[in-house]
């Protein structure tokens, strides 16, 4: 039975209202604080259209709550009779028994974050949790009753922006200005679900202050004063799914319909960003060793000088690199370019590969290069290469160019994946050069099906083809129809992003080599890993105080997306993710597909540092990576800030598949 929910807000808006088993109430606490004295909470409890507690307060609460659509729209404003400081809480009850829920902030917490470790946000250390808005990518908490089908969404309703800096990390804090930040969250602990939400922020029951770091819970105060007033506004929704994934994609959508983001106006042309991103190969080119590359990563933003540490796909993207500098100093003219990307190249061939023919990824070059016994192979950077050879091979091709060398250690190469893909579909996250497991999780096999499909497409082997197809029957049972995301990234084996892009990049290879009625249900898997990948993008333009450069500099969040639920920063991540949902919208006719894509492509070149607009960044063309927009960091800096080191090799490589929009569907329709 469905609750009606307009009928029992509009007449039980109670604190400790006791209604029958099957219906919600809405909940108010009220928390007031003297500077110098512990805080004083109220409930409170409804008195016609106004919110009292036992005792006068020094401020009057009205509610109102409107239809609005399918939704109520509820609204509560604030008016200080005298100077208070603040902080107003709400939770809407439901009767879902909490062993059936599923919860969902966008881009934070997916399902109960149990793949991440007690130490950062997850059911391990708490089955409620509060946090403030800016760390989601929409400000909405949601709950699924895997029972019954039926979700309870909150949505904040925001009209502006604006945010204060907090004086201290923990405990009670009064905020030094205006903000407009506050929280939600879900009460799980009682036998029955609640979504919570509120005004200004609070962090319950630990705060998340940077990489597997909980601390103390906090709860911040506004000022209001004498005769001054403040309006809020939520939206509170109800509806059914047929699943947690369906969940999520109907919750993203709704978000699209209620926040309508737009395109940010675009600062510089796909032809301009190429031109600054180039200054990264002329100035990051490392030639001194036997491996030559683009230092990409553990660079200083303070100096962007190279560094020794390589690693040849994530975060690095050596190979990649090498091919973009190749071409596009065809392109140009620049010879400088081009011989930087063949040389590259050639110290691969020759210095780059095991006896086994895996390649060395990750390594301290003034230390040598690893020996073969040391080397731990992951298959995604394995993957990432072979992606990278694969495209600068089919470009030497075009040139009339043969590389028969570089042909035969692909096949190779590409033979040993067979040999690691597991019987289930499967491939190991990382592997000795022996091939035993290190990490045997299958969350990055994706990784590989992309990988398998461009080896099908240019050598003609079906062997890749059917493995590709393998791996993907492992994907849609473990991961796709599960909704359960994860262990793509590098360092961090947790739900991420990443995990959900590589799912939609997998399938839409295999739709662009498929015909009829299994090209459609690669369509449809990459539909639905498409929604989870996009609620990782940010919908809203979460506000920077002043002194925060990132708000200085009139930064806008829409278009960008978080990483995992372990690293809460936002970052530039899409490489060839657009241009599939661009081809999804054309397949499906989401339109919803079209604006976000208007969205991201506009936004992500906010950042780009140019020698009249550094960003924050020493030198032009080094894009930024660790881009802290929330009370977060990543061990330096917090929130507007970078952190103190970064890896501008992958977001280099990423920001120009962007703007390569004809790239992979060219490799993937021509032979």
């Amino acid at each position: 039975m469905k609750t009606n929910l307009k009928k029992i807000l509009v007449g039980v808006l109670l604190v400790a209202g006791s209604l029958h088993a099957m219906a919600l109430d809405v909940n108010f606490k009220l928390s007031l604080k003297q500077p110098g004295n512990d805080a004083v909470t109220y409930p409170l409890k409804r008195n016609g259209n106004q919110l009292t507690a036992a005792k006068a307060l020094p401020m009057t609460i009205s509610y109102r709550l409107t239809s609005k659509d399918n939704d109520q729209l509820l609204t509560v404003t604030l008016t200080a009779k005298e100077r208070v400081y603040f902080n107003i809480g709400a939770s809407v009850a439901t009767d879902y028994k909490t062993d059936d829920c599923e919860f969902y902030l966008p881009g934070f917490w997916y399902h109960k974050n149990l793949r991440s470790p007690k130490e950062a946000p997850s059911f391990h250390t708490s089955k409620s949790w509060n946090f403030r808005e800016d760390r989601l990518s929409s400000p909405l908490t949601g709950v699924y009753d895997s029972q019954s089908g039926r979700t309870l969404t909150v949505l904040r309703n925001l009209s502006d922006r604006a945010d204060a800096l907090a004086t201290h990390q923990e405990g009670e804090i009064i905020l030094g200005g205006k903000t407009s930040v506050g929280y939600l969250g879900f009460d799980n602990e009682r036998g029955r679900a609640s979504l919570t939400f509120g005004y200004p922020w609070v962090e319950t029951p630990k705060r998340y202050i940077r990489k597997l770091t909980l601390v103390s819970p906090a709860t911040s105060f506004a000022k209001l004063e004498a005769g001054e007033q403040i309006t809020l506004n939520w939206y509170i929704r109800e509806s059914e799914a047929k699943d947690y994934g369906q969940f999520v994609t109907d919750s993203w959508n709704y978000c699209m319909d209620r926040i309508k983001p737009t395109a940010v106006k675009q600062r510089y042309t796909p032809e301009q960003m190429k031109a600054q991103l180039a200054n990264y190969f002329r100035k990051a080119y490392v030639d001194k060793y036997a491996l030559k590359y683009h230092s990409g990563s553990n660079v200083r933003c303070d100096d962007c000088l190279p560094s020794d540490h390589v690693t040849l796909g994530f975060v690095g993207r050596v190979l990649l690199n090498a091919f973009n500098s190749l071409e596009y100093g065809e392109q140009t003219g620049e010879a400088l370019l081009a011989d930087m990307g063949r040389d590259i190249f050639d110290s691969w061939l020759q210095y780059g590969f095991t006896a086994r023919g895996y390649f060395k990824e990750d390594m301290r070059i003034s230390h040598g290069i690893p020996a073969d016994a040391d080397c731990i192979h992951s298959i995604r950077q394995q993957s990432e290469a072979v992606y990278a050879v694969l495209h600068y091979l089919a470009y030497e091709k075009k040139q009339g160019r043969q590389h028969k060398q570089w042909e035969q250690k692909m096949r190779v190469l590409l033979d040993q994946m067979l040999l690691l893909q597991k019987a289930d579909g499967s491939f190991p996250r990382k592997y000795r050069d022996d091939q035993s497991d290190f990490d045997p999780s299958g969350g990055s096999t994706p990784s590989a099906t992309s990988t398998l499909v461009m080896g099908y497409k240019y050598f003609g082997d079906k062997r890749y083809l059917k493995a590709a197809k393998l791996s993907v029957d492992y994907l849609e049972r473990n991961i796709i129809s599960k909704s359960d995301y994860f262990s793509s990234t590098l360092d961090a084996n947790c739900e991420d992003k990443e995990a959900a892009i590589s799912a939609v990049t997998a399938t839409y290879y295999l739709a662009m080599v498929t015909k009829k009625q299994e090209r459609q249900h690669y369509i449809d898997l990459c539909r639905q890993a498409a929604y989870f990948a996009l609620s990782w993008y940010y919908l809203w333009d979460v506000p920077f105080a002043q002194g925060q450069m990132l708000g200085d500099l009139d930064f806008r969040s829409r278009g960008w997306s978080n990483v995992s639920v372990e690293n809460n920063h936002i970052d530039v991540f899409v490489f060839e993710l657009p241009h599939i949902v661009r081809w999804l919208a054309e397949e499906t006719g989401e339109q919803h597909f079209n604006q976000i894509c208007d969205i991201i492509e506009s936004s992500l070149c906010q950042l780009l540092p140019t020698q009249d607009r550094l960003c924050g960044i020493a030198v032009p063309g080094f894009n930024p990576e660790v881009v802290q927009h929330t009370h977060w960091d990543y061990g330096k800096n917090g929130k507007g800030f970078y952190n103190d080191i970064f890896a501008p090799g992958w977001t280099i490589a990423s920001l120009w598949e962007l703007y390569s929009p004809q790239r992979t569907v060219g490799f993937l329709k021509n032979k």
